[in-house]
């Protein structure tokens, strides 16, 4: 999910500047031979291990997009919304532009406005204005299209439908976990058990992956990271869980079960998607992330999970 081949540095040319007097490396090479040894991941047995990112700026484009959600969750949770509109409207962007690759053209104006929309409706009024909201967004967009005729009318309504699916109302039940009185924390909860997907699969992944999961799909998956993605949420949702929200042990050990495997089946959703339209990342939003869907695809399908798995086992306080 990433624009850059590696996290390593780049090795200079020998050559000019970068080489000594003597045909040594000179001072610019021998930094930048530092740089790759400091930020070059190593398996059990030394060998060294290609990620495929720029880790350091990943994890500093992460920390900030965490920095900014609990900045608004806590002081002011109905901020929110506003985030995750600004969501809507980017990750409609970059999926227009992905169907555009294809001649296939969603009704943009019903789908923005109605994704919009639907944010402020789960949070404010829940579950039925929401719903309510989505069929509105939904007729107005089948309607928007019929200025465009007969031809490819069919294809043009179905992407605007997976559109206002895929995105707004996937992102909308974030904002119902966050309605509840405790919400703040169930979100938290929910964000930090879903990066421990991420971040426990990452690992486990590149430092012990060797058994393809999917490999038509996404090649880089393996069984045992998706092991580390396992272990990984189940601790974080037992941690969360208990502390968090006061809730049982076991109930934070079934929302790690059932989010790991939700995130899963999202990062191998988008994956699919990508590589129906020929893309590498869907957009360049962020530095060592790729466009904002490689970022949220996995939250996308966990958020209503979380929220199911949530609100029947974990009275809200």
């Amino acid at each position: 999910m990433s624009n850059s081949d590696s996290f390593e540095g780049p090795v200079p040319e020998r050559g000019g500047d970068d080489t000594s007097p003597d045909g040594g490396a000179g001072p610019e090479a021998q930094r930048a031979d530092s740089r790759e040894k400091r930020f070059t991941l190593h398996k059990p047995d030394g060998r060294p291990v290609r990620t495929g990112r720029n880790l350091p700026l990943a994890i500093g484009s992460g920390l900030a997009l965490g920095a900014l959600a609990y900045l608004a969750i806590v002081p002011y949770p109905p901020l929110f919304t506003v985030i995750t509109s600004i969501a809507v409207v980017l990750g409609v962007r970059e999926l227009r532009r992905a169907f555009a690759s294809r001649g296939i053209r969603p009704a943009l104006v019903p789908v923005v406005a109605g994704g919009v929309a639907m944010q402020a409706a789960a949070f404010f009024g829940g579950p039925l204005w929401l719903v309510g909201t989505l069929a509105v967004a939904a007729i107005l967009g089948l309607v928007w299209r019929l200025r465009g005729g007969a031809e490819g009318y069919v294809q043009d309504a179905t992407a605007t439908l997976f559109v206002l699916v895929y995105l707004p109302l996937l992102l909308s039940t974030w904002l119902m976990l966050l309605a509840e009185p405790d919400g703040r924390w169930r979100l938290i909860a929910f964000i930090v058990v879903t990066i421990s997907s991420d971040i426990g699969g990452y690992f486990a992944g590149i430092l012990f992956g060797r058994h393809k999961m999917a490999p038509v799909i996404s090649p880089n998956k393996t069984w045992e990271g998706f092991a580390g993605s396992v272990l990984s949420c189940m601790v974080a949702g037992a941690l969360t869980v208990s502390l968090l929200l006061d809730g049982s042990v076991w109930a934070g050990l079934v929302l790690g079960g059932a989010v790991v495997l939700a995130a899963t089946v999202g990062d191998l959703i988008e994956s699919l998607i990508k590589r129906d339209f020929g893309l590498k990342d869907m957009g360049s939003f962020m530095p060592g992330h790729g466009g904002l869907l490689d970022r949220v695809d996995s939250l996308l399908i966990a958020g209503p999970v979380a929220w199911i798995v949530l609100s029947l086992l974990v009275p809200a306080a």
